[in-house]
């Protein structure tokens, strides 16, 4: 899943989890343990699923799950990382410097506070919210001819039931569950993609200035 020169460098990140990520709350002590199998290749896999040279946000990155790591597997795509916690932020800034890491960038303010400023070729996140709620969030920053893929669990076929009425109202395509990294890693990785079904329907609700001001932007290598 990671190439020859990039694999020291999901060696690091993977460290970096195991002692600042424990101990700074961003990641359970349990999964220390589990990590690549886990985490790291379960959210590389989803790289199967994403274009070369796409644009893509990591909304509600947290400790950068799948962020970080696709950033490492794939360096063709430039990713944005969305989270509006400082702690969790601030570790993503210090991961991106200390790796590195050119195509990254981290924004600190909720989904919502990018609406009507940018758009992204793919949007994806990890555990972040039923189906419903993360297509509110995600959509009004998917690009006209991008695509939402999300990671999920056992429960899609219930979150896409339950989200039928925000699929239709903003004018999607009809959801296809895929399963990533067959033979690959163990358990497999599940994601949903969904794009538009034509010109996107939806109203973007741009942020005021001071919302504007609220979001903590950074790029790589400043602090």
């Amino acid at each position: 899943m990671f190439s020859a020169d990039r694999l020291p460098l999901a060696e690091a990140y993977a460290a970096s989890l195991a002692d600042a990520g424990v101990v700074r709350g961003l990641i359970g002590p349990r999964e220390a343990p589990r990590l690549w199998e886990r985490h790291l290749l379960n959210c590389a896999v989803l790289g199967e699923a994403i274009p070369a040279g796409s644009t893509v946000c990591d909304i509600g990155s947290g400790a950068g799950l799948p962020g970080i790591v696709l950033a490492i597997a794939r360096p063709d795509l430039s990713l944005t990382l969305v989270e509006p916690l400082l702690r969790r932020t601030t570790y993503l800034d210090e991961v991106v410097a200390e790796l590195e890491l050119t195509n990254v960038e981290v924004i600190r303010g909720r989904a919502d506070a990018v609406h009507g400023l940018r758009t992204f070729d793919v949007v994806t996140s990890r555990a972040v919210a039923p189906l419903g709620r993360l297509l509110e969030w995600s959509m009004p920053l998917v690009a006209a001819s991008g695509e939402l893929v999300a990671m999920k669990g056992s429960s899609l076929t219930a979150e896409i039931d339950d989200a039928s009425a925000v699929l239709t109202g903003f004018g999607c395509s009809s959801p296809v569950p895929v399963v990533l990294g067959e033979g690959i890693v163990d358990p497999q990785t599940y994601a949903v993609r969904v794009a538009w079904d034509g010109p996107p329907k939806v109203r973007w609700d741009v942020p005021s200035d001071s919302a504007r001001k609220n979001s903590h932007r950074r790029s790589p290598g400043r602090s």
